[in-house]
Parts: C-alpha cells; structure tokens; sequence
C-alpha cells in the first residue's frame, strides 16, 4: 500500500491556523503530532526544545507517520526535511495526523 502525504510541503496555507500554531509553538504541534501516532505529548514537546534530540525525536515522528499511513520515504530525505524546512514539515505533518481516521488518499474516479 503506497500512498502519498496529503499536503505538499509548501500546503501550509491549506490550515492557516495551524500554520499560525506551529510557527508560535513548535512544541506544542510537535507534541501534538506525537501524540497522533501513539508518543507521548509532553516528553516529545520537551524533547523538541533540546537541541541534537529534537532532530532524532522529529526523525522518529515523521517515520511513525510515513509508516502508518504506508507513505514512501526515506530517514535520508526525513532529515534534510527537518533540517531545511523544519515548520513546513511539521505543518505537513499534522496535516496528516489530522486526516479523516483511516484515509489513506483521496480516490480519484
């Protein structure tokens, strides 16, 4: 099953309030997103203000993401996300945590 995110990367303005939520508070929406896939939100949220373990701990999330929703990817091309456009991958991540339960893309008939 291979399925592709539902937001592009730059689909920030498809939620502006969310957008709005994470450029203000990263580790609250980080948290958030942890918490969607099963982590704890207030260790990943403190774990997102520590520099070196925000990276792997954004690094597990994403993956955990990719994973449930059998989205391709690779840990390589996580961390250049994370790294470069650090908001905007967190924005697509929520996007997508955010998603109708059990939608894995929108058909197109």
């Amino acid at each position: 099953m291979s399925a592709d995110w539902q937001h592009g990367l730059c689909g920030c303005f498809d939620n502006f309030g969310l957008c709005i939520i994470s450029y203000f508070v990263p580790c609250y929406q980080f948290g958030r997103n942890a918490e969607a896939v099963g982590e704890s939100c207030f260790t990943c949220g403190l774990a997102y203000l520590c520099p070196i373990v925000n990276i792997i701990a954004a690094l597990k999330i994403r993956g955990k993401i990719r994973e449930q929703k059998g989205i391709p990817g690779s840990t390589l091309n996580d961390l250049l996300l994370i790294c470069f456009c650090t908001l905007c991958a967190l924005v697509q991540e929520a996007q997508e945590v955010q998603g109708a339960p059990g939608q894995v893309s929108m058909a197109r008939e």
